[in-house]
């Protein structure tokens, strides 16, 4: 049986571990920033809304879980060569909330919709104004061509979402990221789920199990070794 979430208990949330592969851990009206901080630090994200009344937020921990270690990123030399060449210009939460709108309508392979709704924006934007969330934003010519954005908390950061409208773009922010986080001590990059894009670059699978053992460790503070202010 689905676990419905208290509202006037915002933090509290099953042990990810008693779910199935699919990972689907609980249903909630509202997300809110005391929620979105503590699901991120026990493994846990919202996805989707349900395509049904209630229209209840759908909050997963799947199993196995994608990341990936900044150390083991893999760049091909076809990107190298864009990087080397300055193709871009990278931007640090530029602005966030246009980041996310753009990730929001960005099409997508075997997906009608987009999970990225507006109340999931506003309170995304909340945890920007916090300091937690954060975009890697790629420009050209004046124009944002890509990006992407997510949770930064302690040595670990929380992928959510990322988008390309000129090939290499999403690519080049995401090797950026990586930059700033070996730089800072950033362990481990939050993918979520399995797709080819990452896995090419290094992305892998673990098992569930190890990647809540990993948070515990790399998460247990909202604050990010990453120092966002430079970029302000």
């Amino acid at each position: 049986m689905t676990t419905i979430l208290d509202e006037d208990e915002p933090t509290w949330f099953p042990d990810p571990m008693n779910f199935d592969d699919d990972g689907l851990v609980a249903v909630s009206e509202k997300l809110g920033t005391e929620r979105l901080i503590k699901a991120y630090q026990r493994g846990i994200f919202p996805w989707m809304k349900m395509d049904f009344a209630p229209y209840f937020w759908c909050w997963f921990s799947p199993n196995p879980r994608m990341i990936l270690v900044p150390e083991k990123l893999k760049i091909s030399k076809s990107l190298n060569r864009v990087i080397q060449k300055k193709k871009f210009e990278i931007k640090v939460d530029h602005d966030f909330t246009e980041t996310m709108r753009a990730c929001a309508s960005a099409e997508r392979p075997k997906q009608e919709s987009t999970w990225i709704e507006e109340d999931m924006i506003r309170d995304y934007s909340k945890l920007h104004s916090l300091g937690i969330a954060h975009s890697i934003e790629a420009f050209l010519d004046g124009e944002r061509v890509g990006g992407l954005y997510g949770l930064a908390m302690e040595k670990v950061f929380f992928g959510e979402s990322m988008f390309s409208t000129v090939s290499d773009a999403s690519k080049v922010c995401l090797a950026y990221l990586v930059g700033l986080s070996h730089q800072a001590g950033v362990e481990l990059i939050d993918c979520q789920v399995h797709t080819s894009h990452l896995e090419s670059m290094g992305g892998e699978e673990i098992p569930r199990k190890q990647y809540l053992n990993f948070l515990r460790s790399l998460a247990s503070s909202s604050k990010s070794v990453i120092d966002w202010t430079v970029f302000q």
